[in-house]
């Protein structure tokens, strides 16, 4: 396909390209286009963006496998969690497919549990916003907040610890934007547990490279080892690291036998928590409770432009799907992007995703270029996606000072009841298993 160039002017109503002849010729615009992504790292994922790429892994699930190897690093797992971060997929959909694929909730049951960490997780996003940076309970570690550094250590960042496996999973976070969700424990326990680095250190870190980084998912996870939404901090030694990984790390350390993780848990904890007994009883956490009240139909605009953010890259979202083919817009907010340190790969996935999509492409202030968007349309409102965001809703307030904003959210994995308690997984799992377990309506997953 012959490349097409447009100019791109910050805020001037222009669109950046949809066209290329491949995609190195992708890889090569957004270089040109997002210099300081680069500055950042300009490694290159191997994960495709888009529709067609999500509805591929779709097809291949396999939920008894992966109830039965999910835990290895090289087990059946479904590779699907960057489509699921950025709406291309949504989680019925996935749970649908593994009810199908399993032919029972009983043998599905595992993958859908897992499955729900994530709705669990933007739950408690939509409660929390940006209070998500914040630790939501006190540390059981024996440690005071001032006991962790500030930064991550640059030995971690670069992978040149010394230590087989942690060099290795740095390396691979780095290059491929993913890692296994084991890697993913076992990182954040060395960071915060065995160099005692603030968990909003590595949880940064990881937005910057992850594809499928985001701040609910990201940051509780790390909050879930550091102790602070948890009961106790998670650890690990090198006989849980050679079980999962069939020992591939720790046959070609050089610190084999004297390494940091060596010993029982009872030797690790005295060593990694010499106050944690010490330490006064933390009061019992409250619960966090969160409302879910019932959407209210909006009022379709009669001339809408549809407004589309990272949340929700679906070609088939609600909001694309009852716009009447409507004009549809993309904004790169440079801003955000460089504030956030967002890696080249996150942008050319990004940006795939968007090649999917009946949408023009531009860069600026959001909520003004979909002001001036809707102008050029003669629009007389928006059209969005849902999104638990405190960032979306400061958009949202924005453009509505200017055009009313009607919010369509997607047929939901489970549904709950208002007052759910969202403290700990199990209280949430407890309440909408039995939703979260059964097919999504006919009448949800039809617009």
């Amino acid at each position: 396909m012959k490349s097409v160039t447009v100019a791109n002017a910050v805020g001037s109503g222009a669109g950046m390209r949809r066209e290329f002849e491949d995609r190195n010729d992708l890889v090569t615009y957004l270089r040109e286009q997002f210099p300081f992504a680069v500055t950042v790292d300009e490694a290159i994922a191997p994960p495709r963006g888009g529709r067609k790429a999500a509805e591929e892994l779709l097809a291949t699930i396999d939920p008894i496998a992966y109830a039965a190897t999910r835990n290895q690093l090289n087990g059946a797992v479904t590779r699907l969690s960057p489509y699921l971060r950025h709406g291309v997929v949504s989680l019925a959909e996935v749970r649908d497919a593994a009810l199908r694929k399993g032919r029972s909730a009983q043998a599905a049951g595992r993958l859908i549990t897992e499955l729900g960490w994530r709705d669990y997780f933007q739950r408690i996003y939509a409660l929390l916003g940006e209070r998500v940076w914040q630790s939501q309970e006190g540390l059981r570690t024996g440690w005071s907040a001032g006991d962790y550094r500030e930064e991550l250590p640059n030995d971690i960042a670069s992978g040149t610890t010394g230590l087989a496996c942690i060099d290795a999973f740095s390396q691979e976070l780095r290059s491929s934007g993913y890692l296994h969700n084991h890697a993913r424990m076992w990182l954040a326990a060395y960071v915060v547990h065995f160099r005692r680095v603030r968990w909003q250190a590595g949880a940064r870190w990881f937005l910057t490279h992850l594809l499928d980084g985001d701040p609910a998912s990201n940051n509780l996870s790390w909050q879930w080892v550091a102790s602070t939404f948890s009961h106790k901090p998670y650890i690990f030694n090198r006989e849980n690291l050679e079980k999962y990984t069939e020992g591939r790390y720790c046959r070609r350390c050089p610190l084999k036998g004297r390494c940091v993780f060596e010993g029982s848990y009872e030797a690790l904890e005295q060593r990694l928590f010499p106050h944690q007994k010490e330490q006064m009883e933390l009061p019992a956490a409250g619960p966090l409770r969160a409302d879910s009240p019932a959407e209210k139909p909006a009022p379709l605009p009669e001339r809408p432009v549809v407004w589309v953010h990272g949340d929700n890259l679906n070609p088939y979202s609600r909001a694309l799907a009852q716009s009447g083919g409507a004009a549809a817009l993309w904004v790169w907010d440079d801003m955000l992007l460089e504030q956030a340190r967002i890696s080249l790969k996150r942008i050319v996935f990004l940006y795939e995703c968007l090649l999917e999509l009946p949408v023009t492409i531009r860069r600026g202030e959001v909520a003004a270029e979909v002001v001036a968007f809707a102008a050029q349309q003669a629009a007389d409102g928006v059209l969005t996606a849902a999104s638990p965001s405190p960032g979306f809703d400061r958009q949202r307030r924005r453009i509505e000072r200017s055009l009313p904003v009607t919010v369509l959210a997607e047929a939901p994995f489970a549904a709950a009841p208002a007052g759910l308690d969202l403290r700990r997984f199990s209280r949430y799992w407890r309440k909408v298993e039995r939703s979260a377990l059964a097919l999504t309506p006919r009448s949800a997953a039809l617009w």
